[in-house]
């Protein structure tokens, strides 16, 4: 009897205190999917470096997969190359190149489903239709790695990092180039987005909707499509981004369409057709960001309520402010204007003339478009002098009490 209470004593601490995990080494040529068979869960896989010609990788227990130098898997453009169904799976250090093209299937570099306790890590994804795909996943890493499509048009390639119905992450430190969507957040909570330069992709740089509680941080959106767009959305904090160089017809920096409660403070928007367009926005505060060089500086749709504006520079921009409405239920206080002719007899550093930041041009280009050829023309001169002295046509009430006199030392860690 002593005798079978020991072997159940054995065997119960045999469960509770599970064999040392172990590293299998695989050598290029080797399968991966065979070793990933063999191991065990919490075992660690370490990738020797070279080429490895598979694709379909299936992981359903906790793994760490590590490479050495970067070994090359290629996918041979059949489907998926990694598929993680699994918790606490880690992949380090690899380049993955060459999936298959589907937006059926939405082929991926790596493809996580129900995950919880994952990260990607120090990865180099080419040639991939969506780089890095989560969905139904939580606590994620996402950190350190690049993305780069050489797709010539949208159609040709999926996003970069691509997260559906995921919560508690963060994404950090990634290159994202050349994709549809940098990155593509919808329905995507408590998740941090900092420090990543997203450059140079077919549509949107950033793309998020119906993603509420999320933060972007310091992060560079340059050169993309048609800018960022954050759409139906509550309790979003954009602080020290760069949104610069986003040209064209359809481009801004930052498209802002039924977000509320949110705060856009520290933020840089540079050299773009249109710093923000808001449509739709409510209770939101834009605080301490500087508006250099673009077309529009900031577009505000008359849907658009309750949003403050404070503490803002405004640089050599074509127009400051537009709106399609007469009646503006926002407020303008303290922002620097460099179109401001007032005075301050008082040298308290706050002018003691209010300015009216949208001019009549503005008005009549929102409403007639083809009229912006007549830009820099004597009549546009004539007819913005015309409407300071007689204000009729521009929002009565879009006015700022106390603009300042000298511009604010915005700065960011980009910058």
């Amino acid at each position: 009897m002593k005798t079978i209470h020991i072997i159940i004593l054995t065997l119960g601490l045999l469960m509770a205190f599970p064999a040392q995990a172990s590293t299998i080494k695989v050598k290029s040529g080797e399968s991966i999917k065979e070793a990933i068979e063999t191991a065990s869960s919490g075992d660690t896989l370490l990738l020797e470096s070279g080429l490895y010609q598979e694709h379909e990788i299936i992981i359903r227990k906790p793994l760490t997969i590590i490479g050495e130098n970067h070994p090359i898997i290629d996918g041979q453009d059949q489907g998926n190359i990694i598929l993680v169904a699994a918790e606490n799976v880690h992949i380090r250090g690899l380049k993955l190149i060459n999936t298959g093209k589907s937006n059926m299937d939405d082929s991926a570099g790596i493809k996580f489903f129900d995950s919880k306790y994952c990260s990607v890590e120090d990865m180099v994804l080419e040639n991939t239709f969506f780089g890095l795909h989560f969905s139904n996943s939580s606590n994620l890493t996402i950190r350190n790695n690049s993305l780069i499509s050489e797709a010539e048009r949208e159609y040709q390639t999926g996003n970069g990092i691509h997260l559906w119905k995921c919560k508690d992450s963060m994404i950090e430190n990634n290159y994202v180039k050349g994709h549809r969507d940098g990155i593509y957040l919808e329905f995507v909570t408590n998740t941090v987005s900092q420090s990543n330069t997203i450059e140079g992709n077919k549509r949107y740089g950033l793309h998020f909707m119906f993603s509420h509680d999320n933060s972007y941080i310091q992060n560079t959106f340059r050169h993309n499509g048609a800018g960022v767009a954050v759409m139906y959305t509550r309790n979003v904090l954009m602080k020290e981004n760069i949104f610069e160089e986003n040209w064209g017809a359809s481009s801004y920096g930052i498209l802002l369409k039924d977000i509320t409660d949110s705060e856009v403070t520290g933020n840089i928007f540079r050299k773009n057709t249109i710093g923000i367009y808001m449509e739709g926005s409510s209770r939101t505060l834009f605080k301490g960001n500087s508006f250099n060089q673009n077309g529009w500086a900031l577009k505000l749709m008359a849907s658009c309520d309750q949003n403050t504006f404070e503490e803002n520079n405004f640089f050599a921009n074509t127009f400051d402010i537009s709106t399609n409405g007469s009646v503006v239920l926002n407020t303008l206080r303290h922002n620097y204007w460099d179109k401001y002719e007032g005075y301050d007899l008082d040298k308290d550093k706050v002018g003691d003339v209010p300015y009216r930041p949208i001019n009549l041009f503005s008005v009549i280009v929102e409403k007639i478009p083809a009229a912006v050829i007549l830009w820099r023309s004597f009549l546009v001169t004539l007819l913005d002098r015309m409407e300071k002295v007689i204000p009729s046509i521009t929002p009565e009430n879009m006015i700022d009490n106390s603009p300042k006199m000298n511009p604010y030392d915005i700065r960011t860690a980009h910058s």
